[in-house]
């Protein structure tokens, strides 16, 4: 005997790969990111190789100025 169809059933999409993305993680719990010293040795040591002087030292570190224009994000493309 044939198994009984089910009503109420959604039809599936006809292009696979197509729906949620995810990596099957909840969204109610948040990792919290660990506190950094920005003062370490290592960070200063990093801080003396990217920054140009003390204006993009604090601009790098988050402590931008106000009224200060926000950068484009991501790569120009020519």
């Amino acid at each position: 005997m044939a198994p009984p169809k089910v009503a109420n059933q959604a039809p599936q999409s006809a292009k696979p790969g197509k729906g949620k993305k995810g990596g099957g993680k909840s969204r109610g719990k948040k990792q919290k990111k660990p506190e950094v010293d920005i003062f370490s040795p290592a960070a200063m040591l990093n801080l003396h190789y990217i920054a140009h002087n003390a204006a993009d030292c604090l601009y790098l570190r988050g402590f931008s100025w106000p009224g200060a224009p926000k950068g484009k994000k991501g790569k120009n493309k020519i």
